[in-house]
């Protein structure tokens, strides 16, 4: 069956998005062409998977608006921890931690540029 094999973070403002998502997650940005940049998000072998980061060619949708887009979520041992790295960041708290019974907890944040990004802890106890 097909699988998700690569992600693109459309931004704004290159260096803005690259500077949020080094010090939140500390991803890196190597440059591939003129406007293209990859994203490593792990070590080779590691599971996950890596993308590339790119100027958006369109406006946002409107404040208001249903998301339109595929949602990456990222895994880390502290939802809230990274929420808060997030803010601190530029970025902003887009849906508060929810459980997932007998999973973990996620949460949804926006970056720099106004993209929606998951964010999810593993935790067989939650409730």
């Amino acid at each position: 069956m097909p699988r998700v094999v690569h992600f693109e973070i459309l931004c704004e403002q290159p260096e803005r998005a690259i500077a949020f998502y080094s010090a939140v997650f500390g991803w890196q940005f190597p440059q591939w062409m003129d406007d293209y940049w990859g994203v490593v998000t792990g070590a080779e072998g590691e599971p996950g998977i890596d993308g590339g980061l790119l100027p958006r060619r369109s406006a946002l949708p409107t404040s208001g608006a249903p998301v339109n887009a595929f949602i990456c979520t990222v895994s880390v041992d502290d939802v809230e921890a990274y929420a808060q790295k997030a803010v601190e960041h530029g970025g902003e708290v887009a849906l508060p931690r929810m459980a997932v019974p007998g999973v973990g907890y996620t949460m949804y944040c926006t970056d720099t540029e106004g993209n929606v990004f998951g964010l999810f802890q593993d935790d067989p106890t939650a409730s």
